[in-house]
């Protein structure tokens, strides 16, 4: 089918839904369903933004030993293993000390592909690191 008769049929289409007749008392009917759905709209676009706002703010912490290496201080996340090279704000990690970490995770544009872990603050420093 080309895209004139494609807009040929739904204008036809169109023209049949138009033509049929309005009876009084569907119109009161189609107002309150037309007001329901508008309100439940609305309900739905306020909770998946206050969701967003909610998750976007929320703290997110790593907390792993930090190991110093040849390119530079690294954290192993004790719940899941995962190694995270560090950026960002390092002025207080202290290598061969665990520490929970304030931050943001961020992908690797380098060849290696390591996540890099962009620290903000450090939250708790827990001393030394027991293998």
């Amino acid at each position: 089918m080309t895209p004139r008769c494609v807009s040929g049929i739904l204008i036809i289409a169109l023209m049949v839904s138009l033509a049929t007749p309005a009876r009084a008392d569907t119109l009161k009917t189609d107002e309150h369903e037309i007001v329901a759905g508008i309100v439940g709209a609305v309900a739905a676009v306020v909770v998946v933004v206050v969701l967003v706002i909610h998750y976007s703010t929320k703290k997110r912490t790593i907390t792993g030993c930090v190991v110093s290496g040849a390119n530079g201080m690294s954290v192993t996340d004790e719940k899941d293993g995962q190694v995270y090279a560090l950026s960002g704000n390092t002025m207080g990690i202290k290598a061969g000390d665990r520490m929970k970490l304030h931050g943001r995770r961020l992908k690797s544009k380098g060849p290696d592909k390591t996540p890099i872990w962009d620290a903000t603050e450090v939250t708790k420093d827990f001393g030394v690191c027991h293998p």
